[in-house]
């Protein structure tokens, strides 16, 4: 799924203010980003876990649920722990024990039916996979190495300093993640930081946010609560240059698991090489769910990108895939601005509305998966897209109860199996939400232009509900499937054009230091993030 980056259509002549477009200004910015127009957006998620080593979800499996949502991915087996503690006590002896199985089972044969097998997956410019592998550490914090060659083999090594320097020549990243974490306890200390190996950061898991040590998503993992000194904004803070991601360091065999992080890559296409490439520049950033589109630039730059200049016109895109909350522009981690997007949907005048549709599947009280069977239509109008959000099991970690036990159902991959411009036809699968703060759900967007008066319909297991684009303009409607504490669909309120795009250029002529970064958040109504990498600017 390639989203093409979009031009910036605004121009600011001051720094808050926003006027109409400039043909003369505009035409100055395209002729500086003409390399970067043919750019598009590739979604993945390059740090997730399944049976191999320790978690839950067969293999072949998490390669299948990938290529439903993803454009690339690599499955990461656990491969070494060199300073592993606690051998002598009695409280984490079953945590060790699993660990140790799971690094010799690897090594046995683990290792070369995983290379075989994302060799399989492997379709140059459709689907990428990539070997990876994790080396756990109390001292340096936890790593991700992955390779770029598809024949890579599993490195020994004694420590994550060690295992940089054994790859020094591999075409390799390795990429530390949950680094909020407290430093000596598997959290990252950026004394170690090594920009050669490492031209990205993991900010945002399932175990949490470390943009800062403030801000939604804060750790409740038991590895322990957030800490500053390991964040994103400690290390741009201490001078250090790196890009920003997200995955989802799920253990349930589900990669790309919504709402769990992804990393997105802007690249001109879907190859080995030019993914590879945009990671190594730092043409990436971070989205904590929903796929939402992102536009950064700083005169001839994008984000990632190291300029010089004293006059920086910076332009904002951004396509979300729900209401809007803020856009923030950030400068040596201060806000330099801040963008609203509308509270609520302003009265509509035209009959024929482009809008999004988020429809939601799941609740209910019982064990029992539910299978989803049946398709969402229109009346009239137009799907342009469909964006699913298939989430696997909620698991950060090996569960306990669960380890050397058969998962009676697999893994449930949930799948479009058809679609066209007025239909798409969904098999999905939902539990109960294992509390109420953790969703358990399925849904997709739905990227639609209808009349106001046509219906979007959903057939779904028998049953029918269906409401017109003006209904769901005016808010969110909600059915169960039986009745009280049964499984239910939620048509969440349409989104318009103007609620989830933000369109934003500015001039900011302050050089406050050498060295200036600046950087993009932002946050959804309903909580999704997206986090660019920083655009770092030297004065003349």
């Amino acid at each position: 799924m390639k989203i093409r980056i979009l031009n910036v259509l605004l121009i600011a002549t001051g720094l808050l203010t926003l006027v109409a477009c400039n043909s003369e200004k505009q035409q100055i910015i395209e002729n500086k980003t003409d390399n970067y127009d043919s750019l598009n957006i590739y979604f993945g998620d390059i740090h997730n876990h399944c049976n191999l080593t320790y978690g839950h979800g067969d293999m072949r499996e998490a390669f299948e649920a990938a290529k439903q949502q993803l454009d690339f991915v690599s499955v990461t087996p656990h491969a070494a722990w060199p300073d592993i503690p606690g051998r002598d006590d009695s409280r984490l002896s079953w945590v060790i024990d699993y660990h140790t199985s799971a690094f010799e089972r690897l090594r046995k044969t683990g290792w070369q039916e995983y290379v075989r097998m994302t060799n399989e997956y492997n379709r140059e410019g459709e689907f990428l996979t990539f070997l990876s592998y994790e080396y756990h550490s109390m001292k340096y914090g936890d790593h991700v190495a992955l390779n770029y060659r598809l024949d890579a083999p599993l490195l020994e090594a004694n420590s994550v300093p060690a295992l940089m320097k054994k790859l020094k020549k591999e075409k390799a990243f390795v990429t530390p993640h949950h680094m909020g974490y407290q430093e000596g306890f598997r959290g990252y200390a950026w004394k170690y930081f090594n920009p050669e190996k490492t031209p990205f950061v993991e900010i945002y898991s399932r175990h949490g946010l470390a943009e800062e040590d403030l801000g939604d998503y804060t750790n409740l993992h038991d590895m322990g609560p957030r800490n500053f000194e390991g964040t994103m904004l400690y290390g741009l803070n201490q001078g250090h240059k790196f890009g920003v991601i997200g995955s989802t360091d799920q253990h349930a065999g589900y990669p790309g698991s919504y709402g769990d992080g992804l990393i997105a890559v802007i690249a001109p296409a879907n190859t080995r090489d030019a993914i590879w490439e945009a990671m190594e520049k730092r043409h990436v950033y971070c989205v904590t769910g929903d796929k939402i589109k992102l536009d950064f630039r700083i005169n001839e730059a994008i984000m990632g990108d190291e300029i010089k200049g004293n006059k920086r016109k910076i332009s904002v895109k951004v396509e979300g895939q729900n209401f809007i909350d803020y856009m923030d522009i950030i400068k040596n981690g201060k806000r330099l601005v801040r963008v609203d997007g509308p509270f609520s949907n302003e009265k509509i005048d035209k009959d024929v509305v482009r809008a999004k549709i988020k429809v939601e599947f799941g609740w209910n009280r019982f064990d029992e998966p539910v299978h989803w069977q049946g398709n969402l239509s229109l009346s009239e109008g137009t799907i342009h897209q469909v964006t699913p959000c298939f989430r696997g099991a909620a698991f950060t970690a090996p569960q306990k109860d669960k380890i050397g036990k058969t998962d009676l159902h697999g893994t449930l991959v949930n799948r479009i199996l058809e679609q066209s411009d007025k239909k798409v036809v969904l098999d999905m699968y939902t539990t109960k939400n294992p509390n109420t703060l953790t969703p358990a759900t399925q849904a997709v967007i739905l990227d639609v232009t209808m009349p106001k008066n046509a219906k979007l319909t959903a057939d779904f297991n028998g049953k029918k509900f269906e409401y017109t684009m003006e209904q769901l303009l005016n808010g969110t409607y909600s059915n169960f499937m039986i009745g009280w504490l049964s499984e239910a669909i939620q048509f969440h309120r349409a989104a318009p054009e103007q609620a989830y795009t933000i369109e934003y250029e500015m001039t900011d002529n302050e050089v406050e230091k050498d060295t200036d970064y600046y950087y993009v958040r932002v946050r959804q109504r309903d909580n999704n993030w997206a986090f660019s990498s920083a655009i770092w600017v030297d004065k003349e």
